[in-house]
């Protein structure tokens, strides 16, 4: 009696590890936000992308370069909208064009 109450509990164990693995996998994954099916990226992936700060893209926003929108308090840029601005305001390294 006390194996087939042993193998139960781990039976138990076992299928409360493969819940909270599956539960941590799908909050560990970002979803894509898309908007009229373009892409949306959030201050954090800007940043990340231009290699800037927050407060530069701030001031990107506030002198018209790179158009936003606001949702939910939360700033948004349209993909199209970053890979015009890339194209028109940044400059190439030396030797890349």
């Amino acid at each position: 009696m006390e194996k087939e109450n042993f193998e139960e509990w781990m039976r138990r164990i076992m299928e409360r590890f493969e819940r909270l693995e599956k539960s941590l996998n799908n909050k560990s994954e970002k979803p894509d936000k898309t908007i009229d099916g373009e892409k949306l990226l959030d201050n954090q992936d800007l940043c990340f992308m231009l290699n800037c700060s927050k407060r530069t893209l701030q001031r990107f926003r506030v002198s018209g370069l790179l158009p936003c929108k606001r949702i939910r308090q939360k700033t948004y840029y349209l993909e199209s909208d970053v890979l015009k601005f890339i194209r028109e305001h940044l400059k190439y390294p030396k030797g890349k064009s």
